[in-house]
């Protein structure tokens, strides 16, 4: 398995432009938020009398995979989890559709983040690895957080 940095060196290589890390800071955790939304919606279903709700077995899925990674990475992204949690809780609380929320981010910050690779002129990470779809919120949050030994620049 690649270290965090390794994952971060790669993913890096296509991301290099400028104008594509800004849509990047934006537009990925926007896109996780509305991926979250989305799994928010699904109804649960019961396993040996429990109630399951897919959007936590999913979260504790993707929490197992950077807890792998960093010990940072899984603080940075378990804390970007509980905001995305407590904004879905408040946007159901207040009857705000999170489908339609959820649909229009998701559509608007794709359409963007495709726009910041044509500017860069590199195709996407996950197009090579579907594995970059989790390292884009980790590789965002580095910017702010140092989540390796080496700062991005």
């Amino acid at each position: 398995m690649k270290s965090l940095e390794e994952w971060f060196d790669e993913y890096g290589e296509s991301h290099q432009h400028p104008t594509n890390q800004k849509i990047h800071k934006v537009a990925v955790p926007g896109i996780f938020f509305s991926v979250a939304g989305f799994l928010w919606l699904l109804p649960s279903f019961s396993v040996a009398g429990f109630q399951v709700a897919p959007y936590f077995l999913v979260l504790a899925f993707v929490l197992g995979f950077y807890a792998r990674l960093s010990i940072k990475a899984l603080i940075a992204m378990a804390s970007f989890s509980a905001f995305c949690t407590l904004a879905l809780i408040q946007l159901d609380a207040a009857n705000i559709s999170i489908i339609n929320l959820s649909l229009v981010l998701f559509v608007a910050l794709w359409i963007l983040q495709f726009v910041g690779h044509h500017i860069e002129g590199k195709k996407p990470s996950f197009l090579k690895d579907v594995q970059f779809l989790l390292i884009g919120p980790a590789w965002v949050f580095h910017f702010y957080v140092p989540l390796t030994p080496h700062q991005q620049d």
